[in-house]
């Protein structure tokens, strides 16, 4: 028996046609440029990641808003939002551009507020790898020998210390970690140097007469170690008394620690995990006793933009 549909059927075109493998018209996905051996299964952002770079043009991206959102994330304690963020900052950049170089400073920074200092130095390291003689340079140098400091590699910090100097003279941190190293050496009088370069560059904090005062009492400087140190407890009980002010002054209310100054490019200071001192370091300043010993720390720099 005949289909009557048969007779119906649309004749359709018998023309020679296209190639089987015809890109425009083939239904199965790309094949993603990962390496199944070295990629986990079960990480999802691998693929994520990857279809980000394929399917978001670098142009559709505003790498500098991406950055600021980083900086937005640090600003409010979101650290790992902000490593994220730097991150994506870092991949969206032109290569081994200045702000793919910035983001990885500033990725590093979140980690270290995360103590991740093995990925903070890894971070650092990116950024020195594109360019170790550029406007972040010195502040990636700083950041390293903090956070190879922080990680017990100090004698690698030292280094990182002296190239920061080296990068740029005017960087007062860089100085200042660069005394309290050599100070960790026996080599006092080279860190009382180091830390005068530091204040007369700006580097005015107490934490800083503090470590000079250390380095001229190991040189068998007493009574000018003696001085520097009182002026060091003269600024810190003025900053104890501003933040009293400011808390009275809201109320009652505690006011926000205020970050690191510096803008995009320049210095920011390290934020720590008490109050702040007006470089951004950890301060030792409120919950201790005026006979206690101050703690000591290496200066690391902020992210880029506080």
């Amino acid at each position: 028996m005949t289909d009557e549909r048969d007779d119906d059927r649309h004749e359709f075109s018998a023309g020679q046609g296209v190639d089987a493998d015809y890109e425009e018209f083939t239904l199965d996905p790309e094949e993603l440029d990962a390496d199944p051996n070295t990629v986990d299964p079960v990480d999802s952002r691998v693929l994520t990641d990857i279809l980000d770079r394929r399917n978001v043009g670098s142009d559709a991206v505003d790498v500098d808003r991406l950055v600021d959102v980083g900086l937005s994330y640090m600003g409010i304690n979101r650290f790992e939002e902000a490593t994220e963020t730097f991150e994506r900052a870092a991949q969206f950049a032109e290569e081994d551009s200045l702000d793919a170089q910035e983001a990885w400073v500033n990725k590093g920074a979140a980690h270290a507020e995360l103590e991740e200092f093995d990925e903070a130095i890894g971070a650092y390291q990116e950024a020195l790898r594109i360019d170790d003689d550029s406007e972040h340079a010195a502040t990636a140098e700083t950041n390293l020998a903090y956070a190879l400091w922080e990680f017990g590699r100090h004698e690698q910090a030292l280094e990182h210390a002296e190239r920061a100097v080296e990068t740029d003279p005017r960087f007062a941190e860089a100085w200042y970690n660069r005394g309290f190293l050599l100070v960790e050496r026996g080599l006092a009088e080279d860190a009382v140097t180091c830390f005068d370069n530091a204040i007369r560059l700006g580097y005015r904090s107490a934490g800083v007469l503090e470590e000079k005062a250390r380095a001229l009492e190991e040189a068998g400087e007493h009574e000018q170690a003696e001085e520097v140190a009182d002026r060091a407890d003269e600024i810190r009980r003025e900053a104890e008394g501003q933040m009293v002010e400011e808390q009275t002054g809201q109320g009652g209310q505690a006011g926000q620690g205020a970050m690191g100054p510096g803008g995009r490019g320049g210095t920011g200071g390290h934020p720590g995990t008490g109050g702040r001192d007006e470089m951004g370091g950890q301060s030792d300043a409120g919950g201790r006793g005026d006979d206690e010993t101050p703690e000591r720390e290496l200066q690391g720099e902020g992210p880029e933009g506080f």
